[in-house]
């Protein structure tokens, strides 16, 4: 018998997985959701599964090194990524990876969403880098995303999609719509010929209300980074 907290959380992940593929932000067997268990093991999507199909309880438990502690199948090939940022992020509770379209585009493209332009994505976010291609599943791509994980939230993944992450999985998740209605909104900005970025005062104003609301305890780090951009 699953205990209530984890059944609630099983349920939660469900959800994700298909309002990730309700959005358009996964098709296929596309992108992966992970959540903390408990302080030694986690939840996570099988591989290849289509997540509109995943039910509660093909949801897999495995350690923080990756070994499975329960569950048939094998988790996602994407497990490696997810494992580091909780390595290197003991504030987060959730990782969501999917493969937006119009954030994909931007990666695809080479260009990330660092620039201070939509102020919700400055303050939720923080701004989103783009990682350096890596093989997908590999150890390769955990270690491109390593020195991005102190002061992001979010990032694109050179000719792959987009991860979020944060203390819960609600909050994870969002971040990932987030990221996809910017860069939507940016392609058509860019249709009506100009992009207006904000002025640095202004961005700072934001990154002081980022600090005042923000959900992670990495916020000033996050001011630093973007004082260097």
């Amino acid at each position: 018998m699953l205990a209530v907290d984890e059944r609630s959380l099983r349920r939660e992940i469900v959800r994700v997985c298909r309002r990730l593929y309700e959005r358009g932000l996964i098709a296929g067997g596309e992108g992966n959701v992970s959540a903390r268990r408990d302080r030694q093991s986690l939840l996570v999507t099988p591989a290849g599964a289509s997540k509109v199909d995943v039910a509660e309880d093909d949801l897999l438990v495995v350690d923080l090194a990756g070994n499975p502690v329960a569950g048939s199948g094998r988790a996602s090939s994407e497990l490696g990524m997810h494992l580091r940022i909780y390595e290197r992020r003991p504030d987060v509770g959730a990782v969501v990876h999917a493969h937006p379209p119009f954030a994909t585009a931007f990666a695809v493209a080479g260009e990330d969403l660092m620039s201070p332009v939509l102020p919700e994505i400055v303050v939720f976010i923080g701004g989103v880098p783009l990682v350096p291609y890596a093989t997908p599943g590999s150890p390769a791509l955990a270690a491109a995303i390593e020195p991005f994980l102190e002061l992001h939230d979010a990032f694109l993944m050179a000719n792959h999609g987009a991860t979020s992450f944060g203390s819960t999985l609600s909050i994870a998740h969002q971040r990932m719509e987030s990221l996809e209605h910017a860069a939507r909104t940016l392609c058509l900005a860019r249709s009506l010929g100009r992009v207006t970025t904000l002025t640095d005062e202004q961005r700072d104003a934001l990154l002081e209300l980022r600090r005042a609301v923000s959900q992670t305890p990495n916020e000033s780090a996050t001011k630093r980074s973007s004082d260097r951009e």
